[in-house]
């Protein structure tokens, strides 16, 4: 039996299930989407390599006087030829997943946040089977640490 506190298995034969607790945790602060986008932007910041995820934000006038990053607009997340973009600008997200082969756009799917989450999770858990420090930070994100 396991506790909550044991390490999630991201193994092959365990994936469906894998990628289930890892779609539910991208989700679970969904509702507040400036909070979302926070969590998930730090979450994939610290699991994947530098120039992985680039993040667009807008500042107003009292995030620069306070010194604070301002709300996040827009996520880019680069996953081997996928590319997956979560736009946040007027309230209502909306996703796009691309397939990209050396920056050249081949295709693009418009999707809704469900899918572009259900993607972005099936895309990090199969980072996750190679690169111990992503393993490590999607454990840390599917517990809520």
């Amino acid at each position: 039996m396991t506790s909550p506190h044991d390490p999630v298995p991201f193994e092959p034969d365990g994936a469906s299930d894998s990628i289930d607790l890892l779609t539910a945790a991208l989700r679970r602060d969904a509702a507040d989407l400036d909070v979302y986008a926070q969590v998930v932007t730090v979450t994939l910041a610290e699991a994947l390599p530098p120039g992985s995820v680039v993040v667009e934000r807008k500042r107003s006038m009292a995030d620069r006087l306070a010194g604070r990053a301002g709300r996040v607009d827009r996520l880019e997340v680069f996953l081997g030829e996928q590319r997956l973009v979560l736009d946040l600008k007027g309230g209502q997200p909306t996703g796009e997943v691309c397939k990209e082969v050396r920056g050249v756009v081949l295709s693009r799917r418009p999707v809704a946040l469900d899918e572009w989450v259900r993607e972005l999770a099936v895309a990090i858990a199969a980072r996750a089977q190679s690169d111990a420090r992503a393993r490590a930070a999607l454990e840390r994100l599917v517990l809520g640490e």
